[in-house]
């Protein structure tokens, strides 16, 4: 296997291992900020929640850890795809820009790379953060008949909606790359300027910040298209425009940042843990094969 190769492969493992670790330790808060989401206080299925202390403490006491950890699997699979495809891609797109260039791409190169990279997971996993959502949507209050994991959500979404339901949110998702786009260009460009590893985990966690905040409305607009549509099979909103119009009729503009508070929570520690999950399994594996 040639040295390029070698290292796409690493990349990739790298970044599978750093979103199961992710996952496995933000998920709870990945889910409050789903529910939160998609309340728009019109439907009565859904449960209400004060805050974010309160949604995870009743999720708990009304629905255990089930509750707290409902979508876990496609989550967990969605998360390491997701990253494992994200770095072998953005690996990919960085070697190609780099020929017969200097040997550090600029931070506009890191921009295009990081962009594609995310495009082409999204077009990949949608159909995954679709069965995630409506798994972690379930609750209790449900009047249909719950999905009883990830296979039986997948077969029902296709023989109930077909397969064009598993690409609802696409649209919000691909906006969603110039987010990532934009954090894997500060850490490039971070980890050219900050040479102390603590440090430079430090200031990623503030940029992760400005992004969690920044992404939010598409969030809230891609939760409420993956919604599952009531028991006659009629869906709660049509497209993106649809939400927006309705958003902000019925919310206003406080509605496009709901679950910003759980959002920043998990975020800002979960930059820190993929990165440095990442840069610990990426140094392990080019330890093993020097060692061979």
């Amino acid at each position: 296997m040639s040295s390029a190769s070698q290292w796409q492969w690493e990349t990739a493992t790298a970044g599978a291992v750093a979103g199961f670790a992710t996952v496995a330790a933000m998920h709870p808060l990945d889910v409050v900020r789903t529910r939160f989401q998609v309340n728009d206080g019109r439907v009565l299925n859904l449960p209400t929640y004060k805050n974010t202390a309160h949604a995870i403490f009743t999720i708990a006491r009304a629905e255990g850890l089930r509750g707290l950890y409902a979508g876990f699997s496609p989550a967990v699979l969605g998360s390491t795809v997701s990253w494992g495809l994200y770095f072998f891609f953005y690996g990919r797109a960085k070697e190609r820009y780099s020929k017969d260039r200097e040997k550090q791409l600029s931070a506009g190169l890191h921009l295009a790379s990081a962009a594609e990279a995310g495009a082409l997971v999204s077009l990949c996993t949608n159909p995954i953060w679709l069965v995630k959502t409506r798994l972690q949507l379930q609750t209790p209050l449900h009047q249909t008949r719950p999905y009883s994991g990830f296979y039986d959500a997948l077969r029902t979404i296709i023989r109930e909606e077909g397969w064009a339901a598993l690409y609802k949110g696409l649209l919000p998702s691909l906006f969603l790359v110039s987010h990532g786009a934009i954090q894997f260009t500060a850490y490039e460009e971070l980890r050219k300027i900050v040479a102390n590893f603590k440090s430079k985990k430090k200031q990623n966690g503030f940029w992760k910040f400005d992004y969690a905040a920044l992404g939010g409305s598409s969030k809230v607009i891609r939760s409420r298209l993956q919604q599952r549509p009531s028991s006659e099979g009629i869906p709660r909103y049509m497209d993106s425009w649809h939400v927006v119009r309705e958003t902000a009729r019925f919310e206003g503009v406080r509605g496009f940042y709901k679950g910003i508070t759980p959002n920043l929570l998990k975020n800002v520690p979960a930059a820190s843990i993929t990165f440095i999950v990442y840069e610990n399994v990426l140094k392990f594996l080019k330890l093993a094969r020097t060692n061979e």
